[in-house]
């Protein structure tokens, strides 16, 4: 019988795959403008003669708009970094007159804001710690004490910021300081049951995510489900969209449906309703974070 030995040196050293993956940094680039001929030419040429490779490609085509929506991951050399990037891609922007951006590898820092209602906090927690969230939170901030347990049990300042008609302005700028303080890249409305101001959604615009407690559109106001229960639906939903002046009319990243029928009360669909909420929510920042979603005009297109 011949015995093999374990513990040989030549059985720990890497192979050169590995090697070569470990030292490749990686990288997304998205884009959008007017579709016209050599778009994608331009952008593999460009990345080829620097040495990166394509890892995923996907583009949307809109023939209505006659645009062009891009999102390219890719993995190269050390020796780069977005700036340089963006930098070097200048000149073909220019040419294709695109609106673009490059992306590493750094994590989205995450801000949530909650009320009373737990439900989408305690899941962005749970996907969090478990890696599936696609960006880092960093700060819970809430007008009620409720969750503050929930959140320091995950690690997480919890900050209360209580808002009336007469403090509403300085709670909001406390918002804004928590964002520069923690340098926050996205805000997140969990169930944050204050209606912002129009300076502050345009302080954030195109960073700050919300949930609506239906498959907009639909029922607006108090007691969402019971007026669902009275007009006896079929569905119920949920929609996380971004934070505009027009109330709940922001561009839509995600939305979720589930079905129902008459056997249904209110407490079971607030129950069902949660679940949708829970779930469009997580997803929508997940692919923000990822950089799955760019913005086109009043609407969104996703790159899932």
């Amino acid at each position: 019988m011949t015995l093999v030995a374990t513990d040989s040196p030549v059985s720990t050293l890497p192979k050169p795959e590995m090697l070569k993956e470990e030292q490749a940094q990686k990288f997304v680039l998205t884009l959008s403008c007017v579709e016209r001929a050599g778009i994608v030419q331009a952008v593999t040429t460009f990345l080829f003669e620097r040495g990166f490779n394509i890892e995923e490609h996907q583009q949307f085509d809109d023939g209505l708009r006659q645009t062009l929506h891009l999102r390219t991951a890719f993995s190269g050399p050390l020796s780069y970094s977005p700036e340089r990037l963006e930098e070097e891609f200048s000149a073909i922007a220019d040419r294709f007159e695109m609106k673009f951006s490059f992306h590493d590898q750094t994590k989205k820092r995450v801000l949530v804001m909650v009320s009373k209602f737990g439900h989408c906090l305690n899941d962005l927690i749970f996907r969090w710690r478990g890696g599936s969230l696609g960006g880092d939170l960093v700060v819970v901030a809430s007008n009620h004490e409720t969750h503050r347990a929930m959140a320091e049990a995950a690690g997480l300042p919890f900050v209360y910021i209580p808002v009336t008609p007469d403090t509403k302005a300085d709670a909001e700028q406390r918002l804004l300081d928590l964002v520069e303080e923690y340098n926050v890249d996205l805000v997140v409305l969990a169930r944050y049951m204050q209606v912002l101001s129009d300076d502050l959604c345009r302080a954030l615009e195109g960073r700050a995510i919300n949930i609506h407690h239906s498959f907009l559109p639909g029922f607006k106001g108090a007691r969402p489900y019971h007026q669902a229960y009275d007009r006896g639906v079929k569905l119920v939903g949920a929609t996380a969209h971004y934070v505009t002046a027009d109330l709940d009319e922001g561009p839509i990243i995600e939305q979720e449906v589930i079905r129902v029928d008459h056997s249904y009360g209110p407490t079971t669909l607030s129950t069902v309703g949660q679940d949708a909420e829970a779930l469009a929510l997580s997803r929508a920042v997940r692919w923000h974070c990822e950089h799955r979603v760019l913005l086109d005009q009043t609407s969104t297109v996703v790159f899932r």
